[in-house]
């Protein structure tokens, strides 16, 4: 695929400085650019690379100040990322290689099962009693399908992925390798003989429209009701979210976080990675938590938090600058207290 500089401009509602006629041929980082590439730069720390890249065009912001004089076009957007990331779909899509069709010869599919026409089922797979498979799913090799399930229209679970029963996955959802839905939730009850006897876990999972969940990812089935993840839910490989969480619409969750039971996540929040949530907390909208932070209380709307326990990120940041002189604070408090 060959577009010219200055056509991804016009595409974009661009601007040129350089050469609008130069071919672009392929997407690739700015330090790794060779010759008939396009990269982007969106963090002002990659600035440095402008001098570098053999790139032959860079997407930059419309506000992005530099003095470049080099061989490289600048093509001048509002958004370098997304406009990139747009690119990144279009070569995607005519580059993917074609999906599966029909129904593998060695698929076990339980005889009360519904599956759709247009369904691509691979090798390995079983489906249990009652599960409804909706139009253009994809179902890759190994996946395991238990009974009294749902999956919605175009929804595509990748290699090994394992869904419990009575699970209700929507449409246009992606699953990567090796996600677990639907199992136990943690429920131990202590015994007087200092044993535990195991809750049941009655309920289920419910997955909602265009969610994506990455690899290793792991969601509870509730004790009774349901684990609900809601609409635009992105989660990212290796998250577990306990039994009877909810998470709300568009929020997104980066990898090795852990969600404790019964903990609700409002919308458009932004959690990063190895993020502690407690349980039974109460997390507002549009929330964000800085990676590596321990919630333990329930946070309102519109907070950023940091540390553990968790708290005003502004606030952490002055902490934290603080304790780094701690040691030379103590040896002047030491000086001090020899001299008097």
């Amino acid at each position: 695929m060959n577009f010219t500089a200055l056509e991804i401009s016009e595409k974009f509602s661009g601007s040129i400085e350089g050469n609008g006629d130069v071919l672009i041929s392929k997407l690739s980082k700015i330090e790794e650019a060779e010759a008939g590439a396009l990269s982007f730069i969106a963090h002002p720390k990659y600035i440095p690379f402008l001098a570098l890249t053999k790139a032959s065009a860079v997407l930059v912001a419309h506000d992005l100040e530099t003095s470049y004089q080099g061989p490289a076009t600048l093509i001048r957007v509002t958004d370098p990322y997304i406009v990139f990331t747009q690119l990144m779909r279009s070569w995607a899509e005519l580059n993917k290689t074609e999906s599966p069709k029909g129904i593998h010869a060695t698929a076990l599919i339980d005889p009360t099962a519904t599956v759709a026409k247009g369904v691509a089922i691979g090798p390995y797979v079983t489906i249990g009693p009652k599960t409804r498979i909706e139009e253009g799913v994809l179902i890759q090799a190994h996946c395991a399908i238990g009974s009294q399930v749902t999956i919605g229209k175009g929804s595509i679970l990748n290699a090994r992925v394992t869904v419990m029963d009575e699970t209700e996955i929507g449409s246009a959802c992606i699953i990567h390798p090796g996600v677990v839905i639907g199992s136990d939730g943690f429920g131990f009850a202590p015994q007087e003989n200092s044993t535990y006897l195991k809750t049941p876990h009655l309920g289920k999972v419910i997955i909602k429209n265009k969610v994506e969940i990455g690899a290793n990812t792991t969601i509870d089935r509730a004790t009774l009701g349901a684990t609900l993840i809601e609409e635009g839910v992105k989660l990212d490989n290796l998250v577990q979210i306990a039994h009877n969480v909810e998470i709300g619409p568009h929020t997104v969750i980066a990898a090795q976080t852990g969600i404790a039971g019964s903990s609700k996540i409002g919308s458009h929040c932004i959690i990063g990675g190895q993020v502690g949530i407690a349980g039974h907390l109460n997390i507002g909208d549009h929330v964000r938590i800085q990676g590596q932070t321990g919630v333990v209380s329930n946070l309102s709307a519109g907070s950023t938090v940091q540390g553990t326990p968790a708290y005003d990120y502004r606030s952490y940041y002055k902490s934290y600058t603080l304790f780094k002189r701690f040691p030379a604070i103590e040896k002047r408090l030491s000086s001090i207290e020899k001299k008097n």
